[in-house]
């Protein structure tokens, strides 16, 4: 296809996960973490705290320089620090929110005029079913992941005349790091799986990749589930 894609969040998991899915595709992929490492076959990888709006910006600066104009942008990067909201602390809270939403409307909002220019683009966000299942000491996760999707729909609207499309996958449980350690919560969440299993990153990797395929440029401001059939309804 060879697309021009970011993709936040890349070191590992479902990030990791959506960049080799586009390099498989032969797509030029720029990858960003925090750490700086994404899979080895990245055009390139930037080490970015998407809290910063600067250090997004720059990012995505660069890439369209050596790039050109980005098709695809991926905004996967996110974090959990989970305890029940009464002894949550501000700490826990900011953090969460900064990387998760805010992270989320920098990296928009810095591939935006670009792809407005060319009159065309994807926008894809990794939200979660968190939002709409209720997990408990996931207030600051929950919330944030909710934002996600009021801010894709938002930005879906304005931009949907010039041939960008914004859309939302809500991963359910899919194994990696972040759900290795849940303990007896992910036994809970298992039985609550119609499938009886849990989901794997390239689950993620391969929807991601039809939402910024030409066969959805009809499909703009909707939240797809991969999930199992946990939040059905959704």
């Amino acid at each position: 296809m060879n697309q021009h894609v970011i993709v936040t969040g890349a070191s590992r998991g479902i990030g990791h996960a959506i960049a080799q899915h586009f390099i498989d595709q032969g797509d030029r992929v720029v990858g960003l973490s925090r750490s700086g490492e994404a899979p080895s076959g990245c055009a390139k990888s930037i080490a970015v705290d998407v809290s910063n709006s600067e250090e997004v910006a720059a990012a995505v600066k660069v890439s369209i320089e050596e790039f050109g104009p980005v098709d695809t942008l991926v905004a996967n990067a996110g974090i959990t620090k989970d305890g029940l909201a009464m002894r949550m602390s501000d700490e826990q809270w900011r953090d969460v929110l900064s990387i998760n939403l805010d992270g989320s409307f920098y990296s928009a909002r810095a591939v935006i005029p670009s792809m407005i220019k060319a009159r065309n683009g994807s926008i894809i966000f990794i939200s979660s079913i968190s939002p709409f299942v209720g997990n408990p000491g996931q207030a600051n996760y929950a919330a944030s992941k909710a934002g996600v999707v009021g801010l894709a729909r938002s930005l879906a609207t304005e931009v949907a005349g010039r041939g960008v499309t914004v859309n939302v996958v809500a991963p359910g449980l899919i194994d990696t790091d972040m759900t290795a350690d849940i303990g007896a919560a992910r036994d809970a969440m298992l039985a609550m799986i119609p499938m009886g299993k849990s989901g794997q990153p390239e689950d993620i990797a391969s929807v991601v990749g039809f939402l910024a395929s030409n066969s959805a440029r009809y499909v703009t401001g909707q939240i797809i589930a991969v999930d199992g059939g946990m939040s059905m309804g959704l």
